[in-house]
């Protein structure tokens, strides 16, 4: 029952979010025209629900050619893939925006697991890829809560990036998707989006750990 009426609110507010968003859109636009390699948009093949494959659409904050530079898939912090304006977009997570479209379309959700590469999702366990996408991908979720300092920890790990996300930072992301998964209801929702709201100010708080005290424990 609770998925059709989800649907349903993410029609409505992902048309109200285009309307409203629409005189910020337009800036971005233009000045993403005129600097970097003049591209607007990224988009990009992402596992979707029932691991199924859609096209994400965002603002591009990195050079056309990132996904064959560096670290490939894995964003570092200070990563020289990223523009100057990318760098801005990605810290205020504006970036994001442009998925109110796919939210649109139906193929993804305001909240829910954040939607992977193909490569990305092929570290998770044989078992995990059966479960973590047993709901649409989210605009945002638990996951992007608490790692919104992903790439602080993969720069400082110890470990190479692929080996500290695919060791340390996936297994926990993977847990926190089945307690969204068990914990899903109007109430779940309508927090995770406050609380993305609440981060982007607070971003050292520990209100999540209040608000959902079932929470696994983030021990890194």
């Amino acid at each position: 029952m609770y998925k059709p009426v989800k649907r349903f609110f993410d029609i409505l507010f992902s048309l109200a979010a285009l309307i409203v968003l629409l005189p910020l859109f337009i800036p971005i636009i233009f000045i993403l025209m005129l600097t970097g390699e003049h591209e607007v948009f990224f988009r990009q093949d992402r596992v979707g629900y029932k691991n199924r494959i859609f096209r994400i659409l965002k603002f591009a904050t990195m050079l056309k050619n990132s996904p064959n530079m560096g670290h490939g898939d894995v964003t570092i912090r200070k990563d020289p893939r990223i523009t100057p304006v990318g760098k801005l977009l990605r810290q205020s997570k504006l970036n994001e925006l442009p998925q109110i479209i796919n939210i649109l379309i139906g193929d993804m959700s305001f909240v829910g697991p954040r939607p992977l590469m193909k490569v990305g999702f092929d570290r998770y366990s044989d078992a995990m890829k059966l479960k973590i996408y047993n709901t649409k991908p989210g605009l945002t979720g638990i996951g992007s809560i608490l790692f919104r300092d992903e790439e602080l920890i993969l720069t400082q790990s110890k470990l190479p990036p692929h080996e500290c996300y695919r060791d340390i930072i996936l297994p926990f992301k993977g847990a926190l998707e089945i307690w969204y998964q068990q914990h899903q209801n109007f109430y779940t929702d309508f927090m995770i989006l406050f609380l993305t709201a609440w981060y982007i100010f607070f971003p050292k708080s520990k209100l999540v750990y209040k608000v959902f005290p079932s929470l696994p424990k983030r021990s890194f």
